[in-house]
C-alpha cells in the first residue's frame, strides 16, 4: 500500500530555497513498521533491513552479518509471515492502516496542517513521507516518533533514518522531533482513559499487567533511560486508575536471542500465573502508539495461550490507543509548540 493510495496526489509548490517566501510546516509521525504483506518474502525484506540496523543488533557485524544471511533470512520469515498472517485485515497490516488513520485525524484536528506516516523500515519509507512534504510546500517538518518511551533502536533508530534521508536528498525540508512523551500527563490521561473504557464495558479485572516492549539488559547498564521511563509510565498510569501495588504488575515482551533481556519476561509471567489457577488478568501494552504483531499476535493470541494452557482463566487484551480521539489530542499537544516557532 502506498501513500499515493490514500492522500491525495501532491502539488509541487517549492519555495526557492534562497527566497523563501513563506514558513510553511507539515508534520511527519513515525512508527517502526511492517512488512507490504503476510508473504515470507515480504518478511524476509523487512526483517533484513530491520536486523541489519546496528541500534537493533549492535554485535560485531563479522559475527552477526553470518547468523543474519545464513540462518535467520533462510527460516524465520516462514514462520513470522504465519503470525502476521493472522492478523492481517483487508486494509493490510493493522499497523499501516492506524499509522495513516492517526495521519488524517491529526491533520484535520491541526487545520489542514499537512501529516504523513512514516516508517523506519519498510513502506511507506521516512524518505519518501518528506519528500510528499516537500512537494506540498512544506519549507520545514516537525516529527513525531510514536515510541512514548526513550529507547536507542527506536528513537534512535528513527533519528538516525531521518538524518539518513537528508543526507540522500538535500532538498529535504529540515526537520525537528519532539522529545518522548513517557511522563506526558495527557499521554498517561489518553492511556488512562482506554482502561476506563474497557473495564465500563466488560467489567475491571482482578489485575492489570503493564506489558512493555524488551530490549537486551545491556542496553540499560550502557545507560539507556528505556526501563526507567517504562517504569515511570507503569507507576503514573497505576495511580491515574487508583490501583493498589498489588493491582497491576509491569513485564517485558518480544525477546528475540539468547542474551539477558529486561525483566520480568511477560510470556514466563502469564505462565507462572496461569499455573497459579489465577483468573482475571487484563493485558495493557502502554508503549504501543497502534496495534501490531507484537499486541494482536504476540499479547492477544500467543501469550493468552502460554496463561490459559498453564491454568488460568478469562484473560482479555485491552487495545492500543490507536486514532482514538484523547491520542490524537495528546499527539496536537505535543507538536503545537514546535509548529508555530
Amino acid at each position: 500500500m502506498s501513500t499515493s493510495d490514500n492522500y491525495p496526489s501532491p502539488t509541487t509548490n517549492r519555495e526557492d530555497p534562497l527566497n523563501p517566501s513563506t514558513d510553511r510546516v507539515g508534520v511527519l509521525l513515525i512508527n517502526l513498521g511492517t512488512p507490504d504483506a503476510p508473504t515470507a518474502e515480504a518478511v524476509r525484506r523487512y526483517l533484513r533491513e530491520f536486523l541489519s540496523d546496528r541500534r537493533v543488533v549492535d554485535l560485531n557485524r563479522a559475527l552477526w552479518l553470518p547468523i543474519l544471511y545464513l540462518f535467520i533470512l533462510p527460516r524465520r520469515p516462514r514462520v513470522v509471515c504465519k503470525a502476521y498472517a493472522k492478523i492481517w485485515t483487508p486494509e493490510g497490516s493493522p499497523l499501516l492502516a492506524v499509522s495513516l488513520k492517526q495521519a488524517k485525524a491529526l491533520e484535520a484536528l491541526l487545520d489542514s496542517i499537512p501529516v504523513r506516516a512514516g516508517m523506519v523500515y519498510g513502506n511507506p519509507s521516512i524518505l519518501s513521507a518528506l519528500r510528499e512534504l516537500r512537494d506540498l510546500g512544506c519549507t520545514r517538518v516537525v516529527s513525531l516518533a510514536l515510541y512514548p518511551q526513550y529507547a536507542s533502536p527506536t528513537v534512535g533508530s528513527a533519528a538516525d533514518v531521518i538524518d539518513k534521508a537528508h543526507r540522500i536528498d538535500a532538498s529535504l525540508p529540515p526537520t525537528t522531533m519532539v522529545d518522548p512523551y513517557y511522563d506526558n500527563a495527557a499521554y498517561i490521561e489518553a492511556l488512562a482513559a482506554s482502561v476506563r473504557q474497557f473495564w465500563a464495558s466488560h467489567g475491571p479485572a482482578k489485575h492489570l499487567l503493564m506489558s512493555f516492549h524488551g530490549v537486551p539488559q545491556r542496553y540499560v547498564d550502557n545507560g539507556d533511560p528505556y526501563e526507567q521511563h517504562c517504569r515511570v509510565t507503569a507507576q503514573r498510569l497505576a495511580e491515574h486508575l487508583e490501583l493498589s501495588s498489588d493491582a497491576w504488575s509491569l513485564t517485558f515482551q518480544s525477546r528475540f536471542g539468547r542474551e539477558p533481556w529486561l525483566q520480568p519476561y511477560t510470556d514466563q509471567t502469564l505462565m507462572a500465573w496461569g499455573a497459579e489457577g489465577r483468573s482475571g488478568v487484563d493485558v495493557v501494552c502502554p508503549g504501543f502508539a497502534a496495534d501490531c504483531l507484537e499486541t494482536l499476535e504476540e499479547i492477544a493470541i500467543l501469550n493468552r495461550g502460554f496463561f490459559e494452557e498453564a491454568g488460568g482463566s478469562d484473560y482479555r487484551y485491552i487495545p492500543a490507543l490507536n486514532d482514538r480521539s484523547e491520542h490524537i489530542r495528546m499527539m496536537a499537544g505535543l507538536l503545537r509548540p514546535l509548529l508555530h516557532t
